[in-house]
């Protein structure tokens, strides 16, 4: 597992906290920047995953 699938994922888990954060305040601020991380984590995951598949190759 490489090292952008690692912090992809943890960027995720982060993006979901503040979301969920953000939807329990009313701030819709936290909430919007919740959603961007998760994007974000998700992205960086799918490039590790990219990585991944051509070292193995």
């Amino acid at each position: 597992m490489s090292k952008d699938r690692i912090e992809g994922s943890a960027k995720q888990a982060q993006g979901a906290v503040k979301e969920m954060a953000g939807k329990l305040t009313g701030d819709a601020k936290l909430q919007a920047e919740g959603k961007a991380d998760k994007i974000e984590g998700k992205v960086q995951n799918a490039v590790g995953g990219v990585k991944d598949a051509a070292k193995k190759h």
